[in-house]
C-alpha cells in the first residue's frame, strides 16, 4: 500500500498533462487560429520525442534506480507542462509538445520495470490493472477540472482560460517529482520500511522468477528484445492500443462537442462518464484474469468490443445516449487492454532483459501515439467528420487482439 498510491497519483498527473491538450485545444484552436491538423500533429509531435528518448531512460533507471529517474521525469515534464501556456503560434506548440514527450519519456515502461521489483506475476495484473487505471481516472478528474479552470479562470491577469489550464496542472508535477526523491525506495532491500524478515521473502519471491529468465543488463537486454521475432508482434499489437487509447484521449472532448455542447466545463463533465466506467472495469477485470491466472482472452476481447463500439459510433450520429454507452464501452475496452497487455509482456520477459524489452516494445508501439491524433486531424481537416478515423482504429483494435491471441501462447502468460 505505501507503493501504489503515490504511483497512481504520479500516473494520474503524467497523464493530465499529456492530454489536457484535448481540452485546451476547445479554446485554442479558434485563438490562435489552428486547425484540425495543426492540432492533431502537435498532439502526435510529442511522441516522437518519446520515442527517441524512452529506451535510454529505462535503461537510466536500471542503471540508477527510479527515484532518481522518476523526480527528474516529474519535474521536468511538469515545468514544460507549465510552459505550454506560452503557445503562440504553431513552431511553438510543437517545439513544447516535443519537449514534454522527451522529457516524460520512460516514464510507464520505467514504472512497469519497477513494479516486477516488487511484485511476482501471479499479482502483477491486478497490480498493473490498478495504476494503469490513473490514466482513466486522470479522464474522471481532468475532465471537470481541466472545464472548470478554462470556464472560470478565463480572463484573470489577461491570460486566456487554456493557459491557465497548463499553468495550474503543470505545477502538482514538479511538487509531487520532489516527494518521490524522498519518499520511494528502489528495491525492496532499500524499503526502511520493511523488516528484514519481509525485505529476504519479497526478494527471494523476486529472485526466484528471475533465475528462469535471461539475467542479461543494460545494453544487452535491448538487444535480446530486439532479436526476438514475437516481440515486434507484440509492438504491432501495443501500436493498434495506442492508437485507440488517444483517439479517446485527444479527440474525445471533440467529440462531445460536436454533439451541441459548447461549455467547457459541461465538455469535462460528460467526458467523465466513459472513464468513470473504464476505471471501475478494468480494476475489476484485472482481479478476475489474477484469479483464473489468464491474460490472453482477457486482453483480445475487450480489444475486439472496443473496436465493434467505435465502428458502431458511425452509425448512431445524433443519438446522444446510445453515442455514450458505445463510448463507454470504447473505453473500457480500449483501458482494459493496457494492464493486460503489460502483464503479458513482463511475465513473457524475464529477469532483468525486461528492462530493454519493456521499453523497447512501449517505443516502437507509442509511434501509434504519433500516427493516430496527427491522422485523425488530417481526416477531419479533409472531410469534417472522424468516421473513416472510427472505421480505421476500430479495426486496429479488432486486429491488436488477434495479434495477442496467435502470438502468445497461454503458457507464456500465467
Amino acid at each position: 500500500m505505501r507503493l501504489l498510491p503515490l504511483l497512481f497519483a504520479c500516473y494520474v498527473l503524467a497523464y493530465l498533462d499529456r492530454i489536457n491538450v484535448g481540452f485546451a485545444q476547445l479554446q485554442m484552436k479558434s485563438d490562435l487560429a489552428f486547425s484540425d491538423a495543426v492540432y492533431g500533429l502537435g498532439a502526435g509531435i510529442f511522441f516522437v520525442g518519446y520515442f527517441l528518448f524512452e529506451v535510454p531512460s529505462n535503461l537510466l533507471l536500471q542503471k540508477i534506480g527510479a527515484r532518481k529517474t522518476i523526480t527528474r521525469i516529474m519535474v521536468m515534464w511538469g515545468l514544460i507542462s507549465m510552459g505550454m501556456s506560452l503557445v503562440h503560434a504553431p513552431w511553438s506548440f510543437y517545439l513544447l509538445r516535443f519537449l514534454l514527450g522527451i522529457f516524460e519519456a520512460g516514464f510507464f515502461p520505467g514504472i512497469i520495470l519497477y513494479l516486477t521489483y516488487w511484485y511476482p506475476a501471479r499479482y502483477r495484473a491486478r497490480v498493473i490493472a490498478v495504476f494503469s487505471s490513473a490514466f482513466a481516472v486522470a479522464g474522471v478528474v481532468g475532465g471537470p477540472l481541466s472545464g472548470w479552470i478554462m470556464n472560470d479562470m478565463a480572463g484573470y491577469w489577461g491570460l486566456e482560460g487554456w493557459r491557465w489550464m497548463f499553468i495550474i496542472e503543470g505545477l502538482p508535477t514538479c511538487l509531487l517529482g520532489i516527494v518521490v526523491f524522498f519518499f520511494l525506495d528502489d528495491k525492496p532491500t532499500a524499503a526502511t520500511w520493511l523488516s528484514d524478515d519481509e525485505k529476504k521473502f519479497v526478494q527471494g519471491e523476486i529472485d526466484a522468477e528471475n533465475a528462469s529468465g535471461p539475467s542479461k543488463h543494460g545494453l544487452s537486454s535491448y538487444l535480446i528484445a530486439m532479436r526476438d521475432p514475437k516481440i515486434y508482434v507484440l509492438s504491432l499489437s501495443w501500436f493498434f492500443f495506442v492508437c485507440g487509447i488517444y483517439m479517446m484521449s485527444f479527440w474525445l472532448p471533440t467529440i462531445v462537442k460536436e454533439m451541441g455542447v459548447s461549455n467547457p466545463l459541461h465538455v469535462g463533465f460528460l467526458t467523465a462518464i466513459p472513464f468513470t466506467v473504464a476505471t471501475v472495469g478494468t480494476i475489476l477485470i484485472g482481479m478476475h484474469s489474477d484469479r483464473r491466472l489468464e491474460r490472453r482472452w482477457h486482453c483480445a476481447l475487450p480489444a475486439g468490443i472496443a473496436g465493434a463500439a467505435l465502428i458502431g459510433l458511425i452509425f448512431v450520429h445524433g443519438n446522444v445516449y446510445l453515442s455514450f454507452v458505445l463510448l463507454s464501452l470504447a473505453s473500457l475496452g480500449i483501458v482494459t487492454t493496457v494492464p493486460q497487455f503489460w502483464a503479458i509482456l513482463s511475465e513473457y520477459l524475464k529477469g532483468t532483459a525486461a528492462a530493454g524489452g519493456i521499453a523497447f516494445v512501449n517505443s516502437l508501439g507509442l509511434i501509434g501515439g504519433f500516427a493516430s491524433p496527427f491522422a485523425l486531424g488530417w481526416i477531419k481537416t479533409s472531410t469534417g467528420s472522424l468516421d473513416m478515423g472510427n472505421w480505421l482504429v476500430g479495426s486496429g483494435m479488432v486486429l491488436g487482439g488477434v495479434l495477442i491471441l496467435l502470438a502468445v501462447r497461454p503458457r507464456e502468460c500465467v
